[in-house]
């Protein structure tokens, strides 16, 4: 649902342990909130980039169209 983050996190080895570990949610959650089952809260999405992408830009990260 977000290649771009997909590619992203690819390129600089992130797995999905890692940004549950650092929005505080199970690897599940996570992998819901990457298939749009469930939304990512503002603060997941700044905190994601913020750990993990920050010369990227929230639109790009978290867009859902390639």
């Amino acid at each position: 649902m977000f290649p771009n983050l997909t590619a992203e996190m690819a390129r600089e080895n992130v797995t999905i342990s890692d940004l549950a570990r650092t929005i505080h949610r199970t690897d599940r959650s996570v992998r819901n909130k990457m298939s749009g089952r469930q939304d990512f809260r503002w603060s997941e999405i700044n905190a994601i980039r913020d750990q993990f992408f920050r010369g990227q830009s929230i639109e790009y990260l978290f867009s859902k169209a390639n």
